[in-house]
This record gives C-alpha cells, structure tokens and sequence, in this order.
C-alpha cells in the first residue's frame, strides 16, 4: 500500500474516532459557500454544488451537499422551513479565502526556492512553477511520513541516494539543505507537506483502482427519475439524475429501465400533454412546461421519442421479467404495507407499477441473499422514500432482500457511489489543490501526532489496503447507520450520529472480503487437486490398457512366429519320407533346415532352444509396442515398465 493511502486512513480513522466521517472533509466548503450566500435568498443545492466547482474546482453532488446541509441543520447553522433551507445569523465563517492565500504563499515560497536551488546545485535546473510543484509531491509521494516523523519528532530526513529519480534525490537535498540553512522556508516546506497530506486525503485519488465496484449491478430507474432524466421538471433535477447516472457508470454498474416503467413514462407524458392547458392540470411536467413555454405537441413528441432519449441518456430499456412462481412476492401482502407509506391519491394505477417493479426485482435477484449493494444483482432506484422503506419493511421476510432492499433511494445511491470513488477536481493546479485543502483542514499538532500514531499502526498490521479506506469511507457515514441499510433518503434519517461500531463492522467487512478470497483460493485448489487426481486416475487407467494391449499383440505375434518355425521343421521332417527335390516342399525343407540351423547355432553359443527364443522374441515384440504407444500418447516409458 502507498504511503499517501496510509495517511489518508490513518487521517480517517483518526477523525472517524473523534465522531467525524469523510463527509465532515466537506464542511469548511460548503460553510464558506454559505457564508457569501445572500441570507434572504432560499438555500439552493443546485447553487452550492456550481459555486464550490467555482470557487475551489470540486466537483460535488448535489445530493452529497444535501447530506452535508441536513447535517448544519441540526447543528442550527442553518434552519428548515417546510422543506426550504435558510441561512441563520450564528453561520461561522472558516474564512478559507485568507487561509488559502496564506497557504500558496508558503507553497510558492518553497517553489521558488526549489527552481533556485536546482540551477545553483545541480546541472539539470528546474524550470518552471509546474514542473517544481510535480517535483516535490513526486518525492513527497514516497517520503511524506518520514517527513512528517522528522517534523513531529525532530527525525533525520531521509538521505537520498542510489537507484531513485534524480528529481526525487534532488529534492531530498534540497529540504536537507533548507532544514539546516533557510528554517523559515523549511516552516513553509511543512504546510506544504501538510497541504499534500490532506490533499490525497480529500481527493483519495487511490480509489480510482476500486473503480469496478457495481460491474455486477443493474440499477433500474423508477418512472419519476426517467422524467427528471428527460429535463421535463426542470435543468437542477435533470442535473442531478444526470450525476447520478455518471456516478453509477463510473463504479461500472449498468443503468437501466424496465419496459413497463417505459410505458408509464410516455402514458404520463401524453396525459400531461392533454392537462396542459386545462384549470385542472397539476404535476411538475405541467407545471415546468407551463414555465418554459412547452406546448402539447413538444410533449407528445418527447412521448414518441422515449426510446432515442434514454438511449441518449445511457439508460438501457430491459423487458420486465415475466412471472416465475418460486420468486414471486406476496402482492397482496405487499400492497398492504406500500399503502401504509405511500397515498396513491392521484394516480392509482403507479402502485400497480411500483409493485411489478418489485416484483422483477425478485425474480432477477433468483434466490441471490446479497450482503452488500456490490453483490445484489439488481435494485430498483426510486426517489420516493416511502416507497423504498415499504419494500425494506416487507423484504425482512425474505432472504435475499433481508440486507440489501430490493429498491433503494436516489439520495442514497448517489451518496454511496460517490464515497465509493475519489472526488474529481479536474481543472484546478496543484499548488492550489494542496492550498486550499490546507485551509481547509489544517490539523492541530495533537492531532498530527495522533495521525503519526496511527500510521505507524498500520505500517505494522501491513495487510491495510486501498479497499480498507474504500470501506472505512463508503460506510462510516450514510450506507447503513443514517440510511437504514441502503433504503431511507429522508432528511429525518440524517440527524442519527454514526455509531462507534463502525470500525468493527467495516473490519468485518474486510475480514469477510478476505475470508471469501480465501475460500475461493481453497476451492479453486481443491478443483485443482480434483482435477489432477482425476488425471492421474486416467493416466493409470490409459498405461494400464497400454500394457494389457501390447502384451496381447506381443504373445499374439511371438506365437506366429514360433508357429512358424515349428511349421517349417515339421516340413522338413516329412521331406524324408517324400523324395521329390523339385516338388515346393524342397524349397520349404531348405527353409526349415536353415532355420533350424541358426537355432541350432544360437543353442550352441548361448544355450537357448526354442522356448527361451520364444520368450525372447514375445519380450522384443513387447518392447517395441510400449516404445510405439509411448510415443502416440506422450508418456514417459519408465511409466510403462512391465515385467518381462
């Protein structure tokens, strides 16, 4: 593990055991958002998300800002009036704006004394403001704890020499030479060091190696999201399910749809498009299109172009699965509790929807009892939190929805994938990234040290990686204490504090991942000792009928020939008594004479008769079949050794 992903979990736990989560890395931005937010203008997430991207290049989602500001609301550094966020007077100010600039002179300070150092020490200078900035995080890439250590504890800084970069030993002298030549910019030189910490701790950019997390994912969109996809309530909810869907892809899940919430959304569309003009017309498309100017043809239009805009949108249309009795819900039962949450006033026939949309859920899931989001197969998103608590309360009866439901809120999902993933500040340089990050989250020395402890904790556990921060940050804060296992986006389900069991169960989670990994490498090793034992039993079985099959032709033909050769000295026995030298037998008696003369010979020399050179050709003949078929079948002989 690098020693930047070390930090920035040491950094978390750190903080997560002081009561805060990665989501707390976000309050100093959004406060200062806040606190140059006109007080008589409504809280807008929309605004806040555009203006962080503007003023500190982060890109957030507006759903994350939303957990952040129901979070100030019960702190009361903001208030809620029927369902609308306001501004109150008591709102601190982190007054990131001087800090920063005080930040980037000290990190400009040691820039510049790098670029100065390079052309007095060395043949290769660095030019460049860029390049200097890239220089130091390099080297800070592999050194930030030991020089954090010589900064807390007054350690040597590491001597760099041999095999490593000449940019890297470059640096190395450069921060010895300011430690013992220039201390008010080796002073400058430690923010810097504490602006790269906290940087890689906000950023997290290690986590783009965990960026496959929902590869085994279907995420199904409920019919208001699709509309809110298409733009028909307005750009800030278009905005918002266009993030959700780019969260989503980023972690690999698939985006999709099902037909039947494809045939609600365009019987919508056209019932909006006949309502437009009518007293009676109500809803967000009416009222949306009513504001922009959209007529009763746009609509009807939009309805016939359902297909070529979710396409457009990256979500895929999948038929709804057909009925299969063993993995089918109890409607009835289910419709029961769905009303107990959800009043169906206006549209009767959307309940009739929601629960075919539950239905297929099950019947895609077949009886997978996923643990985790990752696992689950398939969920249905909805923005309707009433909706996802009613398929949550009745999946406790079933097993493979018991600790994923089967349908799960689009403020949920959008906050679990995005602490799934690092945050992205494409279009902001280095030096201002390590800046603000510094004000921002400028630690104490106390705490420092306590991050150094715990550090040096998990250098010796040595088994901590990338996944381990994935899970500390993805589940300290939302997943599963503030929204009831995957399915409450309710504001109400925010003010619960993350409980302090939260490291045993992300180490269960680990554990568990590790567990798992273990139990596939035992049972890939055991197919494997299955598959060469059974190799070993057919490879016995084939040099066993090898052995069988070349002893059978070996007697066979040995037997021919000494059939022979008693053939032809029984022929010659009988020419005595038949006197007929030109007759056919002559030439026979002439072979049978010669060939019991070379047995004779070779009885004479070494003592064989006919039977033991019989043996000795069956023995001949069985070596050469086990030679050939040893051959064929690509075995080594010694395998086929027999005996004689």
């Amino acid at each position: 593990m690098s020693s930047n992903t070390i930090i920035s979990l040491a950094m978390l736990k750190v903080n997560m055991d002081q009561g805060n989560d990665y989501l707390d890395y976000l309050r100093p931005f959004i406060l200062q958002v806040l606190t140059d937010y006109d007080s008589s203008e409504p809280i807008s997430d929309d605004t806040i998300s555009r203006r962080i991207g503007e003023q500190f290049g982060l890109e957030i989602p507006r759903r994350v800002i939303q957990s952040v500001l129901s979070r100030f609301a019960t702190i009361e550094y903001i208030r809620r009036v029927d369902g609308i966020y306001w501004i109150t007077e008591g709102l601190p100010d982190p007054q990131l704006g001087p800090k920063r600039a005080e930040a980037l002179r000290h990190i400009n300070d040691v820039v510049h004394g790098l670029m100065e150092f390079s052309q007095a020490k060395t043949g290769s200078p660095i030019f460049g403001e860029v390049n200097a900035v890239n220089a130091i995080c390099s080297f800070l890439a592999e050194f930030n704890i030991s020089c954090l250590s010589a900064y807390l504890r007054g350690s040597a800084i590491p001597t760099i020499k041999g095999s490593h970069r000449t940019d890297v030993v470059l640096i190395s002298d450069f921060v010895q030479d300011l430690r013992l030549n220039d201390p008010a910019r080796f002073e400058s030189f430690l923010i810097l060091l504490q602006g790269h910490m906290l940087a890689n701790a906000l950023m997290c950019p290690d986590l783009r190696n965990l960026s496959n997390d929902f590869q085994d994912v279907t995420f199904y969109l409920d019919t208001p999201l699709l509309i809110q996809r298409m733009g028909c309530e307005g750009e800030a909810k278009r905005s918002a399910a266009r993030e959700l869907v780019s969260l989503v892809k980023k972690l690999k899940g698939k985006v999709a749809a099902f037909s039947h919430s494809r045939d609600e959304l365009q019987n919508v569309l056209r019932r909006s498009a006949d309502f437009l003009e009518s007293p009676h017309g109500r809803g967000g498309i009416v009222f949306e299109a009513r504001k922009n100017g959209t007529t009763k043809s746009d609509l009807l239009l939009l309805a016939a172009m359902i297909d070529e805009k979710l396409n457009e949108a990256g979500i895929v249309l999948e038929d709804t699965p057909r009925y299969v009795e063993s993995f089918q819900i109890d409607q009835a039962v289910f419709e029961q509790v769905l009303e107990n949450e959800v009043k169906y006033y206006y549209n009767p026939r959307a309940k009739d929807y929601d629960v075919n949309s539950v239905r297929s859920i099950y019947v895609i899931r077949e009886d997978n009892a996923a643990s985790n989001l990752e696992g689950s197969r398939a969920i249905f998103v909805t923005s309707n939190a009433g909706f996802a608590k009613a398929a949550w309360d009745y999946g406790q009866k079933y097993e493979s929805s018991r600790d994923v439901s089967s349908v799960i809120t689009d403020f949920s999902l959008a906050n679990i994938a995005w602490l799934k993933s690092p945050m992205e500040a494409p279009d902001l340089p280095t030096a201002q990234l390590l800046a603000f990050s510094y004000a921002a989250l400028q630690p104490s020395s106390e705490l420092l040290t306590k991050f150094l402890l715990e550090i040096e904790k998990l250098e010796a556990e040595g088994a901590i990686n990338e996944r381990a921060l994935q899970v500390l940050r993805s589940d300290s804060s939302l997943v599963y204490s503030e929204l009831m296992h995957l399915t409450l986006g309710e504001d109400a389900a925010l003010t619960v504090k993350t409980p302090k069991d939260v490291y045993d169960r992300a180490s269960q989670e680990i554990r568990k991942e590790e567990s798992e990994r273990l139990a596939l490498e035992q049972r890939a090793h055991e197919e494997t000792q299955e598959a060469l034992d059974t190799e070993k039993t057919r490879r016995k079985q084939l040099v066993s009928r090898i052995r069988q099959q070349s002893r059978r032709n070996a007697n066979g033909w040995a037997w021919v020939f000494s059939g022979t050769v008693i053939f032809l000295l029984l022929v010659g026995f009988l020419r005595q008594f038949l006197d007929r030298p030109n007759s056919p037998l002559s030439w026979v008696f002439a072979g049978g004479l010669i060939v019991y003369g070379l047995l004779s010979l070779g009885s004479s020399v070494t003592g064989a008769n006919v039977v033991n050179i019989h043996a000795c050709v069956r023995n001949w003949l069985l070596r050469w079949y086990l030679r050939k078929d040893a051959e064929r079948f690509g075995i080594d002989l010694k395998e086929l050794s027999v005996d004689m």
